[in-house]
């Protein structure tokens, strides 16, 4: 079945809006962005095939541009608490149900929750836990934020040379995945690797699950 294409509203192409924007588009969405300023405009126009200039504070102007039509829209407004919160109480006015929106504290992620907000998105403070992790976690391929903390680590093979996944048991005993595997000198990863396939020392494996799961191992 074909990935179903969205139909994208990003309001506000700042640094963080116009990348979110250019990626979407990039991947096959359909792509709606709106801004106040001029130049913002002027320089997403070169990019997005819809692009327009007005104050997303004013009902009118997204009732104009059907922006209730949209889903998700993305609320990117970096520079006044103010002018993303009338814009989400505009949307919401609208019944717009999927919206997205940047918060640069908190404070704001806690108004916003409070307004029925569920999808709020602080760029400064998930690249900060991400950092944190990858200085204090060698091998760390990312933190996912499903539930409580769930890691994706590159370890290597040691201890566990000469055994297969089926020996190690891995998902019973330490409640860990193996998502790809590479053999020692080799360049790619081989995802879903036989369980039965031997480990041998300096191999390189991928393992998923919640961060005290798997830093406990040691391969």
């Amino acid at each position: 079945m074909a990935e179903e294409k969205l139909d994208v509203g990003v309001i506000g192409l700042g640094k963080f809006g116009l990348e979110l924007a250019l990626t979407l588009s990039s991947l096959g969405h359909n792509v709606v962005g709106l801004d106040a300023h001029e130049e913002r405009v002027r320089m997403a126009q070169d990019d997005l095939a819809t692009v327009y200039r007005g104050n997303a504070t004013d009902i009118t102007v997204l009732r104009q541009l059907r922006f209730e039509d949209l889903d998700p829209v993305i609320v990117s407004v970096g520079d006044s608490m103010e002018d993303s919160l009338l814009i989400v109480l505009a949307l919401q006015e609208l019944n717009v149900r999927n919206i997205h929106v940047k918060a640069n504290s908190l404070e704001y992620q806690k108004i916003l929750n409070r307004l029925g907000v569920n999808h709020v998105i602080m760029p400064q403070h998930e690249i900060a836990v991400q950092f944190a992790h990858r200085l204090g976690t060698p091998g760390m391929l990312d933190v996912l934020p499903l539930g409580e903390g769930v890691l994706v680590r590159e370890l290597t093979v040691e201890a566990w040379d000469g055994k297969s996944l089926n020996d190690l048991s891995l998902p019973t005993k330490y409640r860990v995945i193996v998502l790809a595997l590479r053999g020692k000198g080799a360049q790619h990863y081989h995802f879903v690797p036989a369980p039965d396939q031997p480990l041998s020392a300096g191999d390189r494996m991928v393992v998923l699950g919640q961060i005290e799961h798997v830093l406990k191992l040691n391969p």
